[in-house]
């Protein structure tokens, strides 16, 4: 449950619309409900704006369905992130109006698309390989209530096509640059823009790049000083802070 819904329960109890015993039945499982190999945090959106989100790496189909299946009960959205093909397909039977995009592997169930951040989210990467990684940053975004615009390949290799972009990126209220190899990206737009830069390392590069960490230390001594650095190929991270940001 989140505040809104919180509010609305409360308001029918005092208009007589609902009872007592009958508002605590559906509160029951707050703040946690017990499956015995997961509790499911049911209060999460109440304390935090956005409901329990699912990471799929690890978890067998059978648990990523259940935990998914008691989430829907008390929320109208859901997210999953790196989901394998597996669970992918078991979610996708039993939540048919779901979306699965399989080169992040994140999965969601947008129901509620009612706008609550106040201004838009540019999601921006380096190269074509980065796109995994931004996908899940553009796919968290949106289904915690962002207007999201994707700026893909504008890597520093043709700073022209950064540039080109700058019309846009001066329009959003905080970005999400993503970018591997080097992980030069976030600075040269940490210098373009007056707003936050939220940047994520990925695990692109060649055998120097350490699989991401010449990125993510590039990221973290970057002399921008409106950037900030969240994991290797952490996109849904990179997504949601920039979510908490926008709704401020």
């Amino acid at each position: 449950m989140d505040q809104e819904q919180i509010r609305q329960l409360l308001e029918q109890v005092r208009s007589g619309a609902l009872d007592v015993d009958a508002a605590m039945a559906r509160m029951k499982h707050m703040p946690f409900e017990d499956l015995g190999f997961a509790k499911v945090d049911h209060h999460r959106a109440l304390r935090q704006g956005a409901p329990e989100v699912i990471f799929g790496k690890g978890k067998s189909p059978a648990h990523v369905l259940a935990i998914a299946e008691k989430l829907l009960e008390r929320g109208a959205n859901l997210l999953v992130t790196r989901a394998d093909e597996a669970a992918a397909e078991r979610l996708t039977e039993r939540f048919p109006e779901g979306e699965h995009f399989p080169l992040s592997g994140a999965f969601r169930v947008w129901r509620d698309r009612a706008m609550r951040g106040k201004g838009k989210i540019a999601i921006v990467c380096a190269g074509t390989s980065d796109i995994p990684v931004a996908e899940e940053a553009r796919v968290t975004a949106e289904v915690m209530g962002n207007e999201v615009e994707s700026i893909y390949d504008v890597g520093v290799a043709g700073i022209h096509r950064l540039l080109y972009n700058l019309d846009r990126l001066s329009e959003s209220k905080v970005c999400v640059c993503v970018a591997g190899m080097e992980g030069a990206l976030p600075s040269a737009l940490g210098g373009l823009v007056g707003c936050p830069v939220i940047a994520v390392p990925t695990s692109v590069g060649y055998g120097a790049s350490f699989h991401g960490l010449a990125a993510l230390l590039g990221m973290l001594n970057s002399c921008a000083s409106n950037v900030t650095v969240v994991n290797i190929d952490n996109g849904f991270g990179g997504g949601y802070v920039a979510s908490l940001i926008n709704r401020a």
